[in-house]
């Protein structure tokens, strides 16, 4: 493990931003990519996104906009993606999407950072579902054989699709995800008595863009490469929530989805602020074990004053470590895979 910085810490503050999501009046009927319909009127567009590594880095030069609506069977995703260059090459559902450029849809239903979903999809509508243990930081593979049951989407193009020559001016997106296949990690259960939201419950979720920078090549679309390596030009990640670090998996630093009723309010769950403390021992615990080979139980070498002021406490094996802290009278922990989890199990250590 040592010398490996798989686990990053971003640069930027949390600040999540916040989507209201109103509940749908009406259904949508047949998915088709048009925003204009009616169904998403009553649906607010959300804040534009950033570069992935926060605002310090040049804010994204094509607009992209976002709609959340939910009901009793399912929630909706709406996007306009402003685009001169629209084009695809992957076709197979559960290929790798985001080698064009493409629309991603990230859920967890619970705020431990385990347990997520991400949606991918292009501009020829193919999509890519799956299921996330745990953040790809900490050693997981995709689970690529789960599927949305139900899952419906379309796409509506403002030109034409590969063809450098049309007037290309945008595409826009509807998804359909049924709460069936959503709703088991967000709940202790294992079969849950209902799968919707509460009107008032609050996820954490955000989207990502990844566009290619591309030349005309014989009439087609091209990635443009690096004249010295013949390789291609990196992707750009463009993200509502940016998380501070190049990499879209960091859940506690994506954004909060409330599912409300039009007009009501609701507010953010107050023990964030001591969950990222044990964040941050966490970070920092994987950057001490990559250059001492183990954790420490120093909180305080790593937090500073911070472990004082929260009470933080650390407990290390060989290959393990557990954080804790007291919160308004409940005990928070964090262990080495950054699973956060409360409870006073612990509470008399």
């Amino acid at each position: 493990m040592k010398g490996n910085h798989r686990v990053k810490e971003p640069k930027i503050p949390c600040n999540p931003p916040v989507c209201r999501s109103y509940r749908a009046v009406g259904k949508p009927g047949k998915l088709d990519g048009d925003l204009s319909k009616p169904f998403w009127q009553t649906g607010e567009w959300m804040d534009d996104f950033h570069d992935i590594e926060g605002d310090s880095f040049p804010r994204p030069w094509k607009k992209t906009r976002v709609k959340v609506l939910w009901d009793e069977e399912a929630i909706y995703v709406g996007a306009e993606l402003q685009d001169n260059t629209i084009w695809a090459t992957v076709m197979g559902r559960d290929e790798v999407i985001f080698q064009d450029n493409d629309f991603e849809i990230f859920l967890a239903p619970q705020d431990s950072s385990h347990r997520y979903y991400e949606l991918e999809m292009n501009a020829a509508n193919t999509m890519w579902d799956l299921l996330m243990e745990r953040p790809q930081r900490d050693c997981v593979r995709r689970i690529i054989g789960w599927d949305v049951h139900g899952l419906e989407s379309a796409v509506k193009i403002d030109g034409e699709l590969n063809n450098p020559n049309a007037d290309n001016k945008s595409w826009s997106l509807e998804v359909k995800i049924p709460w069936f296949s959503l709703r088991e990690c967000g709940q202790d259960k294992c079969y849950p008595e209902k799968f919707a939201p509460d009107v008032g419950e609050i996820w954490r979720m955000t989207f990502s863009r990844v566009e290619w920078e591309v030349d005309i090549v014989d009439g087609k679309y091209v990635k443009r490469t690096d004249p010295a390596t013949g390789e291609c030009l990196p992707e750009h990640n463009w993200l509502w929530a940016p998380t501070g670090i190049y990499d879209a998996h960091v859940p506690e630093m994506w954004g909060y989805l409330i599912f409300t009723e039009a007009g009501e309010d609701y507010p953010l769950p107050d023990a964030d602020e001591a969950k990222l403390v044990l964040r941050r021992l966490y970070y920092r615990e994987h950057a001490y074990c990559c250059e001492h080979g183990e954790f420490t139980p120093d909180a305080a070498a790593l937090l500073g004053e911070e472990a004082e002021k929260w009470g933080v406490k650390a407990y290390v094996t060989p290959s393990m470590f557990e954080g804790m802290l007291t919160w308004n009278g409940t005990v928070y922990h964090i262990n080495q895979d950054g699973f956060v989890w409360a409870g006073d199990w612990f509470a008399q250590q």
